[in-house]
């Protein structure tokens, strides 16, 4: 999931090719539905984004009363209106009527805080859950931004690497070559520096387990003269989230697949090429595109059907886009790495989304 931002933006404004009363506000790639009239190419709104949070009194002032998603109907999601799909809101809340959006927008001010607007955070199954212990040294995953958000992320004609995005959950391990030692965690509770203790129950426990990851890891860090290494690895099937790709996550079947590799080299961080590495060791998640950067290439390849079980049994997620050589992104502030989700994976009935 990525960082919740609520911020001021400067729109471009299109014909709604299906309502004559509405329209589309575009920021950045996304386009979010709005009444006629209500906005121009140029001015400046706030944009809340997709699993923003909402308080009562600002859902009420929106209009938005028993529209949201969620139980508490409260939750920004995409939606599909006359036809088209509608991601985030774009507003102009009476909280900020004092604030200079222009500035705002130029200066990325963010509003999340002021609004009283909070990032979704999904519940957490028995299976994924456990007993926690301190995990100072365990290397996190890190929150991956939607290229539709900030389309640039990457240049065009730029070598990139396309890689299917799994609907399951991140599992995460490090190995400590100086003893042995073996951390797993999960996205969420990596990301407060808390390993999971071994438990045959839990789910991460059971995929690295299962498909041999310490051992692998352990080979791998010999083989790098590395201190630490983290596997990162899409744990997935039934049971797991609502696309299963053909596995199963209450019986021997539970899927796993390494979508990336970072190592402590002398005390330095790099992320590395986990197809260079581990291709033939472990499963990995497909690789569907190597080549020059192209947006529109890149949201094509975010539709379609999943290549993961091989008989394509339902909608694809999206796609994670790498450059070919790591490097570092101004936009981002970390890594060149980012996200296209498929609008029909946004819109589906009785999606699930366990961190």
């Amino acid at each position: 999931m990525s960082t919740l931002r609520v911020t001021a933006e400067v729109l471009t404004v299109h014909e709604h090719p299906n309502a004559d009363a509405l329209e589309l506000a575009q920021v950045g790639l996304y386009r979010a539905v709005v009444a006629k009239g209500a906005y121009r190419t140029g001015e400046t709104a706030v944009y809340i984004p997709e699993q923003a949070v909402l308080p009562a009194g600002l859902i009420e002032e929106l209009g938005l009363t028993g529209r949201l998603a969620g139980s508490g109907a409260d939750r920004v999601r995409a939606v599909r209106l006359r036809g088209e799909l509608s991601q985030g809101i774009v507003c102009r809340p009476r909280a900020l009527a004092d604030v200079d959006l222009g500035r705002a927008a130029a200066e990325g001010t963010d509003f999340a805080d002021r609004l009283g607007i909070t990032k979704w955070v999904p519940p957490i199954p028995p299976t994924m859950n456990g007993d926690v212990e301190a995990a100072p040294d365990l290397l996190p995953w890190v929150d991956i931004e939607n290229i539709q958000r900030f389309p640039d992320i990457f240049t065009a004609g730029e070598d990139v690497v396309l890689t299917e995005k799994l609907h399951g959950s991140a599992c995460l391990l490090t190995y400590f070559a100086e003893d042995g030692r073996v951390q797993v965690s999960s996205k969420g509770f990596g990301a407060k520096s808390l390993a999971l203790r071994e438990d045959p129950r839990n789910l991460y426990w059971r995929a690295v387990r299962g498909h041999g990851v310490p051992e692998a890891a352990a080979r791998l860090a010999e083989r790098l003269g590395a201190r630490r290494v983290g596997i990162y690895g899409e744990v997935y099937g039934a049971g797991v989230q609502d696309l299963a790709y053909g596995a199963d996550g209450r019986r021997s079947t539970l899927g796993y697949a390494v979508f990336d590799v970072r190592a402590d080299l002398d005390g330095t961080l790099h992320w590395l090429d986990s197809a260079q590495l581990l291709d033939g060791v472990l499963p990995l998640v497909p690789r569907l595109f190597r080549g020059p950067y192209d947006i529109d290439r890149v949201l094509e390849c975010a539709s379609g059907r999943e290549t993961v079980s091989g008989r394509e049994l339902h909608l694809r997620e999206g796609v994670v886009i790498r450059t070919a050589v790591e490097r570092y992104s101004p936009v981002t502030g970390g890594r060149a790495i980012a996200k296209a989700v498929s609008p029909a994976y946004l819109t589906r009935k009785g999606g699930t989304e366990y961190e």
